[in-house]
């Protein structure tokens, strides 16, 4: 990438993004989580071709695809929008977690990057490896973020891991707790 295309990158704003947070990047779910937005996509309309395929003769019948597809599409739609406003957004600070409920619901989920005990990744047999897909667990002392059907975890990974320890260097190592220092 070049010195230009990162300066622009970092330029990027996002709600709530704090003064003098950097944005490293930002990231999705891999497109087959939208898989039963496909589904609702494809099963209405096959279903409403059956009946003018039987009686030919009614071609009144022949409305009924379309009828499946106008619904089809409406389902495709709402998991379309799940899937394109869930996005994880990585700073030098912290990973922001912003979840589309619905059309009109969001929850957004924070933790900082200094926080971040393990950050392990899985890719789920064959399906994930022809397609390039897994699940990253993020590990604290609060509970787990497991993100599921991510793209190319790899990579999501190792650049999580140097987020964290760049995080971890910028404050001087792990913070202790009170047991470690007592």
């Amino acid at each position: 990438m070049s010195d230009t295309a990162a300066k622009e990158t970092r330029q990027v704003a996002f709600e709530g993004q704090r003064e003098g947070e950097e944005l490293l990047f930002i990231f999705r779910r891999h497109i087959i989580a939208m898989r039963k937005g496909f589904y609702g996509l494809l099963i209405p309309f096959a279903l409403s071709s059956i009946p003018p395929l039987i009686w030919q003769d009614n071609l009144q019948l022949f409305l009924l695809p379309i009828g499946g597809l106008v619904i089809g599409l409406i389902i495709f739609s709402y998991h379309f929008v799940l899937w394109y406003y869930t996005v994880y957004i990585v700073t030098n600070e912290r990973i922001r977690q912003v979840t589309q409920n619905g059309f009109f619901g969001t929850d957004v989920v924070e933790l900082r990057l200094s926080k971040i005990q393990n950050i392990s990744y899985n890719v789920p047999g064959f399906s994930g490896e022809v397609f390039g897909f897994g699940t990253i667990v993020i590990q604290t002392f609060v509970g787990d973020l497991v993100i599921h059907k991510v793209e190319h975890p790899e990579k999501t990974y190792n650049k999580l891991q140097d987020a964290v320890m760049n995080a971890i260097e910028k404050v001087g190592g792990y913070e202790k707790t009170e047991v470690e220092a007592g």
